[in-house]
């Protein structure tokens, strides 16, 4: 399972990402000690999360626009996130049914609004708490393709430099000019069930229009979604709407970096990209302050210290990476689905540990990893070989 050399440093970076995103949630049952000692300096589940998404922001945009066509980027997508997730959703319901783990509360929501809002992966935009509390990363990860989609549809893709420094400006302008929204303020101003219909029906409407022949449709459709996207994002979430600008502005430095390498960008201007969106990000955590899950200093921490991992690998993307580490990054969406209906698991059954425990730590990640292994072997391997066969057959509008 070893990456390729050219994207080998990719691999092992998402390799990295996932283990310490695993850790965070596993020593809640393991090391709870441990973790509320750390988690003040050093917010590890968002370093690994920003990992994540500046990996995302290197490749999603190569993908669409190595393919030149959005019809089968949006197959591609569909065929690489949706088979495991719709295993692990499945396997969920069915211990919670069997009494060995327990579900979310969704309080007055209806199991179809719920299915629903789940079903586009935007529920953490749409006022809907997650199943599992890993996909919010999602709801991010398909607005990103739902905005690279429309710069690509309006002929704007070259420029990720100045998306990203405006997704950051106005991050900074926000905080700093006080505006703070309710958690899910479009969900408390029309309702959250007609919300999701609307969100629901407006980004199939999108998806199907970028995707037509004709050119006027597909500007009209890549510009629907990217709307929608934004507006969630800044309206709708239930991290602070600064925080998500951020994360955008992240996943296109991202993108920024692979223009650079890729000689479509001069370095320098990557370079004044990451420094702008550096002091606007490290600004606005500093400004926000700290709150009742939030600490200044763990949160800037964690968004430096992801942007230092990404320079390293990148600084050695041409040397050869640690099978080890490439290996982990081939199943790290498997490691990153799996792990917490693991510990949901675990949870309800043994219960959470009244002292750290190292040994039991260890044994959760020996359980854990073989598991992802079968796991991308016979789920996500045949999901994307049947996803290629399809685009095959779709000829480019």
């Amino acid at each position: 399972m070893a990456g390729s050399s050219r994207l080998g440093w990719l691999d092992a970076l998402r390799g990295i990402a996932a283990l310490v995103v695993v850790f965070d949630h596993s020593s809640h049952t393991f090391m709870a000690d441990f973790r509320r000692e750390l988690m003040p300096q050093f917010n590890t589940s968002r370093y690994g999360i920003m990992v994540f998404f500046l990996v995302s922001g290197y490749i999603i945009p190569a993908s669409l626009e190595r393919r030149g066509c959005v019809r089968t980027f949006w197959i591609g997508r569909i065929f690489r996130v949706y088979p495991l997730w719709a295993a692990v959703v499945a396997v969920l319901l069915a211990v919670s049914l069997l009494g060995i783990a327990e579900m979310r509360d969704f309080g007055q929501q209806s199991a179809a609004a719920v299915a629903l809002a789940h079903a586009t992966m935007l529920q953490e935009l749409l006022g809907t708490p997650n199943l599992l509390l890993i996909l919010w990363t999602l709801s991010y990860e398909m607005s990103f393709y739902l905005l690279v989609v429309a710069l690509f549809s309006v002929r704007l893709h070259q420029q990720s430099a100045a998306v990203a420094v405006i997704l950051a400006v106005l991050a900074a302008v926000s905080v700093t000019a006080g505006v703070v929204l309710p958690s899910s303020a479009l969900s408390g101003l029309v309702g959250t069930s007609l919300l999701i219909v609307f969100a629901s029906i407006i980004m199939a409407f999108a998806i199907c229009c970028a995707s037509a022949r004709s050119p006027v449709l597909r500007v009209f459709g890549g510009a629907l979604g990217g709307v929608l996207a934004l507006a969630l994002i800044a309206f709708n979430g239930t991290v602070p709407a600064w925080e998500g600008l951020v994360i955008l502005a992240m996943m296109f430095l991202g993108t920024v970096v692979y223009r650079a390498e890729n000689g479509q960008n001069a370095w320098r201007h990557a370079a004044g990209t990451a420094v702008m969106v550096v002091a606007c990000a490290v600004g606005s955590a500093y400004w926000y302050g700290d709150g009742d899950h939030f600490t200044r200093r763990g949160w800037i921490v964690a968004f430096l210290l992801a942007l230092l991992t990404f320079g390293a690998g990148l600084a050695t993307r041409h040397r050869r990476m640690p099978r080890v580490l490439t290996g982990l990054g081939t199943i790290s969406y498997s490691v990153y689905l799996v792990h917490p209906v693991l510990l949901a698991v675990v949870d309800s059954t043994i219960g959470r540990r009244r002292q750290d425990s190292l040994a039991l730590e260890a044994a959760f990640f020996t359980v854990l990893l073989p598991l992802c292994v079968l796991t991308y072997r016979y789920i996500e391997v045949p999901g994307q070989a049947l996803g290629r066969r399809m685009a095959r057959h779709v000829q480019p509008p």
